[in-house]
């Protein structure tokens, strides 16, 4: 019985864990957007609201040692991979505290100390490194796995077929995450892709799997099962993550309704939303109460508007840095 309660215990304060670790995306989102909106921030940001599932799913099933690669809507996987937000929006505002020292901004967050080697610009640009992590694992006997993060547009990208190719040869530790949204930037994913997206990580001889996007425990528990594969040598893997993103490609597209209605956005917000699916889960299996819930809720959104306002108040990185981290000493 002892056993039972302590894994009960577990349970617990994994799937709290979860449940924070997605609100707490959600809420920084929320706030970037803002940031944008009112013309604080420089450049233009990639909202991740809706695919938070993804993220949390997959990096809670992950260690610090993991390595991650990220896309130009990466800020969810940095959040789910342990990114704090002081550094996080210090680095949106371009600020000396951020993770970059305010060079990289939205897209090229990198976290070496979480495992996180950094959101890329270009579509699939990260697939390469994310392979090459994993050869280094293999060659240095390290038991790291690494997850390359991309979405269902970069299918569409050479490269992730130069790179299968590689892993399936060399079996190296790496899960190759398709977060499929439905769209292509502003094209229906089935006006670009044709045929089966897992069929194609099963013509190199990878196992594929779908899962739905919008059930963190569903991909927790998937992922866990994979990543320990892949620490026996059993890789590589690929998995198609069906999800969908609530805002548009980027923070300046508002008016979407010349490619997708605004009733598919409403009927995914109010019957797919992974927060409140959780939610009702956790409050239906006695994990949690409505207030505790709550009370979680407004401890997150407070945490956010002081990271904000620290970095609005932070300094801007010195001039001399102008050529920092560009040259080798």
């Amino acid at each position: 019985m002892a056993k039972a309660k302590a894994k009960t215990k577990t349970n617990t304060e994994d799937y709290l864990r979860m449940y924070r670790q997605m609100v707490r995306i959600r809420t920084f989102e929320d706030n970037a957007n803002q940031l944008y909106l009112s013309a604080k921030m420089p450049g233009l940001t990639h909202m991740y609201s809706g695919e938070e599932a993804v993220a949390v799913g997959i990096c809670e099933a992950l260690t610090d040692d993991d390595r991650i690669t990220s896309t130009h809507r990466g800020h969810g996987h940095c959040v789910a991979k342990g990114a704090e937000f002081k550094e996080m929006f210090c680095e949106l505002l371009g600020k000396e505290e951020g993770y970059c020292r305010g060079k990289g901004g939205s897209m090229h967050i990198a976290d070496q100390s979480h495992g996180n080697l950094g959101a890329n610009a270009i579509v699939g640009g990260s697939m390469g490194i994310a392979t090459g992590s994993a050869l280094r694992a293999k060659l240095n006997g390290d038991d790291d796995v690494t997850v390359c993060f991309f979405g269902d547009g970069a299918t569409a990208q050479g490269l992730l077929y130069e790179v299968m190719n590689m892993a399936a040869l060399w079996n190296l530790p790496v899960i190759y995450a398709c977060e499929n949204n439905g769209y292509s930037e502003y094209t229906k994913t089935e006006e670009i892709a044709a045929g089966s997206l897992t069929a194609r990580a099963e013509a190199f001889g990878i196992e594929a799997f779908k899962v739905d996007g919008q059930d963190v425990l569903a991909v927790n528990d998937l992922t866990q099962k994979l990543v320990a594969r892949c620490r026996k040598g059993e890789g590589p893997f690929f998995l198609e993550l069906e999800t969908y993103r609530y805002h548009g490609h980027h923070v300046g597209d508002i008016n979407r309704e010349y490619y997708r209605s605004k009733d598919e956005e409403k009927d995914w917000k109010q019957n797919r939303d992974p927060i409140v699916r959780f939610r009702g889960y956790l409050v239906e299996q006695g994990i949690a109460t409505e207030e505790e819930i709550e009370a979680m809720n407004a401890e997150i959104e407070k945490d956010a508007t002081d990271a904000v306002a620290y970095a609005e108040a932070a300094p801007y990185p010195d001039a001399s840095e102008v050529d920092m981290h560009v040259y080798a000493d």
